[in-house]
């Protein structure tokens, strides 16, 4: 199986090295990921500026790794249609591991999840982890990484819906402290949205945000609540946002649509 890892925290991150040392003594591992960090970048692609792209030496067991000065939804866009040969091109496409929770709303913000989203929207089944802590020494991923190999291993003769990523978030505690894995749906939002208004020293105002955690109930089958409860969560998103079912409702209470009626 070929695998293309990407991420949002940049090629000499932490959490992709440690997916590649635990991906690679079994698939076919190949690397385009950002040159720096590129955190809360949702899902942007580069339009007006060149995207470069460098072949960079393969490390911990990788085929081959490029770095490039784009956005994460970039490297996995390139990787599939410039980039890789078509010997090369990916079953699989995992971005992360993040270093911080992809949890609730604040995933349409994600860099990482949006990797994942974009590898969903060429059809090729796609995978975002994160790790639910701001610890981003190395020996912090590789619990994290471990539990992906095992959950590839796992559902390696299902098929992921098409248009779906699965959202892993893995809480940063020790092995023996998790109690679980929960499948889940997203929790609402992690913080409310409250900034802080200051003054720097030259008298002029500037904010800071600063939102609180917003709690959610102990037994609700989210994602938040999961993590909190030291589950490991896994939750199936897609980039479908047509809500259909309002679709008719909105249709009977427009009434007539024709040219004629509006215009």
């Amino acid at each position: 199986m070929n695998i293309l890892l990407s991420n949002d925290d940049g090629i000499l991150a932490n959490g992709i090295r440690a997916l590649i040392e635990a991906l690679s003594p079994c698939y076919n591992v190949y690397v385009v990921a950002p040159d720096r960090e590129r955190s809360a970048a949702g899902h942007s692609l580069t339009l007006h500026t060149p995207l470069r792209v460098e072949e960079v030496d393969s490390k911990y067991g990788a085929k081959r790794c490029w770095m490039t000065t784009g956005t994460p939804g970039d490297c996995v866009k390139i990787a599939v249609n410039a980039i890789l040969s078509n010997d090369e091109l990916p079953d699989l496409v995992i971005s992360g591991i993040n270093h911080g929770p992809n949890l609730g709303g604040d995933i349409l913000y994600s860099g990482t999840v949006s990797c994942a989203m974009e590898g969903a929207l060429l059809g090729i089944p796609s995978i975002a982890v994160s790790l639910a802590s701001l610890h981003t020494e190395y020996e912090d991923f590789k619990l994290t990484a471990e539990f992906t190999a095992k959950f590839i291993e796992k559902i390696n003769n299902y098929t992921i819906p098409s248009k779906t990523v699965l959202n892993i978030n893995v809480p940063g505690l020790e092995k023996e402290d998790i109690s679980g894995v929960a499948i889940t749906e997203l929790g609402k939002r992690m913080f409310t949205d409250t900034y802080e208004r200051r003054v720097d020293p030259r008298g002029k105002v500037y904010y800071w945000m600063a939102g609180e955690i917003i709690n959610e109930p102990e037994d609700a089958k989210t994602d938040i609540a999961a993590v909190r409860n030291n589950k490991i969560s896994i939750t199936p998103i897609t980039y479908d946002l047509t809500r259909k079912g309002f679709m008719t409702e909105l249709e009977n209470e427009l009434g007539d649509l024709s040219q004629k009626a509006w215009f």
